[in-house]
């Protein structure tokens, strides 16, 4: 298992973490089985989004032995009532939810302190402003949470929240079809077939600017919906084509700023599917060639940050180059931990000889050379 800082948290998280809906309403002998798979391969952050007791009671247990080593998400602003599941943003529902919760996984704090479901713009500024973030924050200072985060499918909403500086962590749904769409509060839309009837051309410019912002700022990035809940997975695609579970998995981790993603798992085989990735071999994760086919959808031009323009006969790491010239674009100057970053590169984007073997093996038709005198006068090397 390879592990990734989470934003500046400090924490180290498995690339490969845990959904909890796969283990909703299943037996202790089962989510015994699941932990004994996920501890083994090295796996230490699960979210819980979900506030059923049974289940908490049932993870608890599992994760109690391994407690210090393990991070938990789990989200403020849900609540278990008459045996369901509700959002809330009702402070009188909201304490006692927490308190509960801590109480039936048995553990008196919790890593990430998630805001649960914020997807329109005035449920954020009411949050921001209100009683919700100030007892995140006081939970936080008493040391029931070590970190404050949101989760969130709209890209212009989860954008504002990482200015903001309140959040530490973004919780996000991040997929090839996904990433196509614009910002909209109707979450319902991403997963409307009517959204990918017409051409979708390259990554939405707010959803790029979330993730290079996200970067820059060191807020950590956990994915959900890597596999638009099994859709892209089948021939039924938004995309035209199906594609792996490695695959979806390798497209969200070569983001920026994504540190971990929250794989569902209902059986031990899906589970087994998502750990396999790592020991995949390159051409099992390799999305770009088959993004490439997709009869619907077109990346053309755009750097996938995949590596297929890779190896370079100047040793120049033109994916990382490109993510760099890429967060300079969105801040409009070059940040200093950008520039650090970059300084310590073995080669630099001026150390470009044109060759132009590069775009010649990418899928997309990026202007690499282009690209590369363009980071070569953003940072002067």
């Amino acid at each position: 298992m390879q592990y990734r800082a989470l934003g500046k948290t400090g924490l180290k998280v498995s690339e490969i973490g845990l959904g909890c809906e796969g283990f909703l309403d299943k037996s202790e002998a089962f989510t015994r089985e699941m932990f004994s798979l996920a501890f083994d391969k090295g796996v230490n952050i699960m979210d819980l989004y979900s506030p059923n007791p049974d289940m908490h009671v049932r993870v608890g247990r599992e994760i109690s032995p391994h407690r210090r080593e393990f991070v938990y998400q789990a989200h403020l602003c849900t609540a278990w009532q008459n045996g369901q599941y509700k959002a809330t943003r009702d402070m009188r529902e909201i304490v006692p939810s927490f308190e509960a919760m801590l109480k039936n996984l048995g553990t008196d704090y919790i890593d990430v302190g998630m805001i649960h479901y914020v997807d329109s713009a005035a449920t954020w500024k009411k949050i921001a402003e209100g009683e919700i973030i100030e007892y995140a924050q006081k939970l936080k200072e008493q040391g029931k949470i070590l970190h404050i985060g949101m989760s969130s499918h709209n890209p212009l909403v989860a954008l504002e929240a990482v200015k903001s500086g309140l959040i530490e962590v973004l919780m996000f749904s991040v997929n090839p079809c996904y990433d196509l769409l614009p910002g909209d509060e109707d979450v319902d839309k991403l997963f409307d077939e009517e959204s990918y009837k017409k051409p979708l051309f390259n990554l939405d410019p707010v959803r790029e600017e979330l993730y290079e912002t996200c970067q820059r700022t060191g807020v950590g990035i956990t994915v959900m919906k890597a596999f638009g809940g099994g859709d892209l997975l089948s021939d039924d695609s938004p995309a035209g084509k199906a594609l792996t579970v490695s695959q979806c998995i390798h497209y969200a981790l070569t983001r920026p700023a994504a540190a971990s993603v929250m794989v569902g798992a209902h059986s031990r085989e899906q589970l087994e599917a998502s750990l396999h990735y790592e020991d995949a071999s390159e051409e099992e994760r390799d999305y770009a060639s088959v993004f490439a086919t997709f009869p619907k959808i077109s990346w053309e031009g755009h750097c996938m940050y995949c590596g297929h323009c890779a190896p370079c006969p100047k040793g120049i790491d033109v994916a990382t180059v490109t993510k760099f010239l890429n967060l300079a674009k969105v801040q409009g100057s070059v940040p200093e931990t950008v520039r650090e970053h970059y300084a310590a590169l073995n080669a630099k984007a001026g150390d470009c000889i044109a060759c132009g073997a590069c775009e010649r093996r990418c899928p997309f038709g990026v202007k690499i050379v282009e690209n590369m005198r363009a980071a070569k006068g953003v940072f002067g090397a």
